[in-house]
């Protein structure tokens, strides 16, 4: 079972999100390892379910959206009640960011339905504390109320429904639901990630015994096995499993 995060993983961060196409090669690996019947592949994001869906456009994996609250791939639908309930909530709450952000230049507020983001990577670094410093005043209500909870990442805050919900829970349930579909009693889980949202998952693939990966220019402190240094380190990998897995 072979799983990813997208952004920073299987493409290079960049400054605008709707500019991070996977490559050609990696687009190819992938569409021949989801066509082979001993593996499942699955790619799950922080962007939403659609937004994934349309940059990936791969038939035939499974597309884990909002760290996995919401979910698509053969035989499985998924979508988180409780998240489901906070829309409206988020929905005003990004109003009241953009309104006080938006006079920030280089910062932009993104709503993915069932969480929201804070991207501010092309914003002055000076002005990185003034901007989370907002991000908790506005969303203070919603925290204080236990509803959502705020995460950083690179060069983006986060905002998600407190929910006992993480890469970790999805990369456990898809492995459940993969055994299940293959009638076999194990299955070996590969997950590969970048950023902190990723910790989860690689600690339920140590669960699991699988093959946790990092990537990452630095092999920092992570509770992944193994790291790969770059998108492109990336795509040569995905090039090893399928020669494991005998080629074409």
């Amino acid at each position: 079972m072979l799983l990813s995060d997208y952004d920073g993983t299987l493409t290079p961060i960049v400054d605008r999100p709707e500019l991070a196409g996977l490559g050609p090669g990696t687009r190819k690996l992938l569409e021949t390892l989801s066509r082979r019947r001993d593996l499942s592949v699955g790619i799950i994001s922080g962007r939403s379910l659609t937004d994934l869906k349309q940059m990936v456009g791969i038939a035939g994996i499974t597309y884990g959206g909002n760290h996995g609250l919401e979910i698509e791939g053969p035989r499985l639908s998924y979508l988180n009640p409780a998240a489901q309930e906070l829309r409206p909530a988020l929905g005003a709450l990004h109003q009241a960011l953009s309104d006080a952000l938006g006079l920030i230049a280089g910062v932009w507020v993104e709503d993915k339905g069932l969480t929201l983001s804070v991207h501010y990577r092309q914003a002055d670094e000076a002005r990185a504390g003034e901007i989370g410093d907002i991000l908790e005043q506005k969303a203070g209500p919603l925290q204080a109320s236990g509803k959502v909870w705020i995460a950083g990442g690179k060069k983006v805050y986060e905002v998600r429904p407190a929910l006992a919900w993480n890469k970790g829970e999805v990369v456990a349930l898809l492995a459940s639901r993969w055994r299940q579909a293959m009638g076999r009693d194990e299955v070996l889980p590969i997950f590969l990630g970048d950023d902190l949202s990723d910790e989860d998952g690689f600690r339920a693939v140590a669960r699991l015994d699988g093959i946790s990966i990092l990537v990452s220019e630095t092999n920092g402190a992570s509770a992944a096995r193994y790291f790969l240094r770059s998108p492109a380190e990336v795509e040569s990998f995905l090039g090893m499993v399928l020669e494991a897995r005998g080629g074409q």
